[in-house]
């Protein structure tokens, strides 16, 4: 039930994450769409500018042949004779300018060519002020090509997402059907198998007598005598107290308490559901910061918000209860985490072994109706599992037909995923996480090996033992597996020189997973 919650919450939180990215680049094609807005408007003011320039030079032009009109003909002529020797200028410098008549025909000419240029250009802005760049239309058809298929990419994962978070409910919901199915059948068993009336005059001993017997339970129901009998007997049992181990730095920082506090006399399931609660706060703790807290830091922080003035006497309730159900894997791998006998990755590495497995065979199910056959499931573990032998795969599979009591033509695999009424796995999921073990200790075995002879090792050295017996083991698990073992951050990795006794005890109880093949 952890890994389906622990599942949907990160499935939910990968769909906030998509809609936010979706969101942002919906906030870039706007914020483009504005640029080009704005582009529009500049190029709409520059051609006013030249409007209005060519204008005022119309203007001049028309000013200046009004005053030659106005003057004589003699005058006339000699103005214009000056004014195709200044205009003359602009032709090339080997025409004869000496020639009133080549300089005439040029200015003709000139006139001519730049009513023409006029015309163009005026046409030219005319059918082409709203037209965009080529360049800038690639550049944003590109960009916005780009976006719809990171679009579709993100559609894509949100339907596969929503489809594991819709079969995950479904596993739920059966799972919660089934318990309350068995819960209805087992009432109405003991419901039949009804036993007669009690004598309840046997009781009258631990009552203090017949009179006080006679006292309490004349006129009474058969419910109401033993309620009243349940009062008396608890009423006699003595309390069982704890006496605080005050704030020394000897004492577990979850147990830094003075005073006397009873005990609450936790049942098991109320431990089980506490620490399940811890390690959903706890993971998602340790997705939003870098740095993680070790678990009795958290744990200490954690009762203090959850139970506030009452955090004492449920810290020493919780600790007494453990110590009294360590024979539950929960359970007791929660207390080996907590006293540093097992490093935290353990916890975290079967959970995601889990996770990853339901995905796979919930991908495995085309048909999505909830069964596999024996090949296709046969076929999902190998897919979840590559580096698995046979051996191990029809061991899976044994466990599988065993606790389904199948027929061996189909598997319903979602009751595989379920837990009982105490929170613990079923044989399938127990016997997957005693072969990750076994697994592990044979990775450590072969890296003890490698290390043979060596009374000490380095950085170096355990860095080459690694890659020997796994070849494919990637730089950034190395380093995690490297920072285990030296019990430093993978970025202050340097020569360290350590008992190699001490190092490969720290990675037998941290979670170390062969990445390929030998």
């Amino acid at each position: 039930m952890v890994q389906e919650r622990d599942e949907i919450r990160a499935l939910k939180q990968e769909c906030q994450h998509l809609q936010c990215i979706i969101e942002r680049m919906n906030e870039q094609q706007s914020a483009l769409q504005i640029q080009v807005d704005h582009l529009k408007k500049d190029l709409a003011i520059q051609y006013e500018l030249y409007r209005e320039e060519r204008d005022a030079r119309k203007l001049l032009i028309l000013k200046i042949s009004t005053m030659h009109s106005s003057q004589d003909v003699e005058d006339d002529d000699k103005k214009e004779v000056k004014l195709c020797l200044m205009e003359a200028l602009l032709v090339p410098l080997d025409m004869e300018a000496e020639d009133p008549v080549m300089v005439k025909m040029a200015l003709q000419v000139c006139r001519e060519d730049l009513t023409k240029a006029q015309v163009e250009l005026n046409r030219l802005q005319a059918e082409y002020s709203d037209v965009v760049p080529r360049r800038d239309w690639e550049s944003l058809n590109g960009f916005h090509e780009e976006t719809l298929r990171k679009l579709e990419t993100l559609q894509a994962d949100f339907n596969l997402m929503k489809t594991e978070y819709d079969t995950l409910l479904e596993v739920h919901q059966q799972s919660v059907n089934s318990n309350k199915s068995s819960e209805q059948h087992g009432s109405n068993e003991n419901h039949t198998a009804t036993t007669p009336r009690p004598n309840w005059e046997l009781c009258s001993d631990i009552l203090g007598g017949h009179e006080r017997y006679t006292e309490l339970f004349e006129r009474q129901s058969s419910q109401k005598k033993l309620e009243i009998l349940l009062q008396e007997i608890n009423s006699q049992i003595p309390d069982h107290f704890f006496n605080g181990l005050g704030f020394s730095n000897d004492v577990p920082i979850y147990l830094r308490y003075e005073g006397t506090f009873k005990d609450l006399e936790l049942k098991k399931a109320d431990v089980v559901r506490i620490i399940k609660d811890i390690w959903r706060e706890k993971t998602a703790e340790n997705e939003k910061n870098d740095v993680c807290r070790e678990l009795k830091v958290f744990l200490h922080s954690y009762i203090v918000d959850q139970f506030k003035e009452k955090a004492g006497q449920l810290a020493y309730s919780l600790i007494e209860s453990i110590k009294n159900n360590l024979n539950d894997d929960l359970i007791c791998l929660f207390n080996d985490i907590l006293t540093g006998k097992v490093d935290e990755s353990l916890y975290h590495g079967q959970t995601q072994l889990l996770s990853h497995l339901l995905k796979v065979v919930i991908h495995s199910d085309i048909k999505e109706c909830g069964l596999l056959t024996v090949s296709e499931f046969s076929e999902a573990v190998r897919k979840a599992f590559p580096l698995k032998s046979d051996q191990a795969i029809q061991e899976l599979l044994a466990a599988a037909h065993s606790e389904q009591e199948s027929n061996g033509e189909s598997i319903a695999y979602q009751t595989l995923f379920t837990e009982d009424t105490d929170g613990k796995h079923k044989e399938f999921l127990s016997l997957v996480k005693q072969q990750a073990t076994d697994e592990r200790l044979q990775y450590v075995s072969e890296l003890t090996i490698q290390l043979e002879g060596k009374g000490t090792v380095n950085v170096e050295d355990l860095r080459t033992a690694f890659i020997t017996i796994d070849p494919s083991l990637d730089s950034a698990s190395l380093d995690r597996n490297l920072s285990v073992a030296f019990q430093t951050k993978m970025w202050e990795l340097q020569d360290l020189d350590v008992n190699t006794e001490v190092v490969l005890q720290r990675l037998s109880v941290a979670d170390m997973k062969r990445a390929g093949p030998k």
